[in-house]
């Protein structure tokens, strides 16, 4: 996920649009799954969610395709019936999760990225928790194939990626691969905007209009890390960008992006004892697979910060 200056902090829900806050036990969900040139992990993804424990009549499933390059029909296989396939033509998460949200009729709206898994009481802790809050993101856990044998990448992410806790509870984001929101509020909030940082962009329109962010650590998805250096920089490159160019509409956002890209080489640094003692690592091995890449990667966002900085973007 992303990195982002602290935001609002989370509170129980105030309604401001006069609908008074209350367990949503029975109201329809549609879960929302982007998908793009995946077929073997929305596979998965389909059968987690056919194992919720929630009451399957209050369930909609709609996988939005952003035009695989597999075709229509190899998608339609991979699906089969398990939900409902929709196309969307614009290209990019943001784009894709609307065309979702736009084929689908529930009152409350769940998304989840085709490359998560579910735990079973996921949809149902998370609409739990929608009782007391507006919007809500759950845990992501970091999957690895091998805890013993881990890459240097999935070493690195196994400690620093998808902490949703600390983007909600102190960042004032979720990430979209693990939210709740009412449809209600979604609307009133807007869909998510295309080419930036998507799920921080949208949580913070949503928490400008007063609505509260809470964070569900039994709405739990599990996501697969990076296996290569090759695939963690291909995810930062794109975030990187997409960060530079939320930053850049903000105010005084390019000096603020100047200072956090000269930061990056220190910051390794602060993070060393985070990896030191991080339980997701198993050994010695592992600890220092992660603070090569920890440092590798800082270095390469702080060349890459300063980049996009003077091409404005590109």
């Amino acid at each position: 996920m992303k990195d982002d200056p602290p935001g609002p902090a989370c509170a129980p829900s105030q309604d401001r649009t006069g609908d008074t806050p209350h367990a949503p036990a029975d109201r329809s969900v549609s879960v929302i799954v982007p998908h793009y040139n995946d077929l073997a992990n929305l596979d998965r993804c389909l059968a987690a969610l056919q194992a919720q424990t929630m009451d399957p009549s209050r369930i909609e499933i709609v996988v939005a395709d952003n035009v695989s390059p597999q075709g229509e029909a190899a998608v339609a296989a991979v699906v089969a019936g398990r939900a409902r396939l929709v196309t969307v033509a614009e290209r990019g998460a943001g784009p894709n999760r609307n065309g979702g949200v736009a084929a689908s009729r529930g009152e409350i709206l769940a998304f989840i990225d085709s490359d998560c898994v579910a735990e079973p009481d996921w949809l149902a802790e998370g609409v739990r928790a929608l009782a007391d809050y507006d919007f809500v993101g759950g845990k992501v856990s970091v999957l690895v194939d091998d805890p013993q044998r881990m890459s240097p990448a999935e070493a690195y992410e196994a400690v620093f990626a998808f902490d949703f806790k600390d983007y909600i509870t102190r960042k004032g984001f979720t990430g979209s691969g693990n939210l709740f929101v009412s449809r209600r509020v979604f609307d009133a909030v807007g869909g998510f905007r295309p080419a930036v940082s998507e799920d921080v962009d949208w949580s913070h329109r949503a928490t400008a209009l007063g609505f509260r962010l809470g964070y569900a650590p039994a709405a739990e998805v599990g996501h697969p890390a990076r296996r290569s250096w090759d695939e963690l920089l291909g995810k930062w490159r794109r975030v990187n960008r997409e960060m530079f160019l939320l930053a850049h509409d903000r105010p005084r956002g390019r000096s603020k992006w100047l200072a956090r890209t000269w930061a990056m080489p220190l910051s390794a640094l602060a993070h060393t004892p985070r990896v030191l003692t991080s339980p997701a690592l198993p050994n010695a091995r592992a600890r220092l697979a992660a603070l090569k890449t920890l440092y590798r990667l800082r270095m390469w966002r702080f060349v890459d910060g300063n980049r996009l900085l003077l091409g404005g973007g590109r």
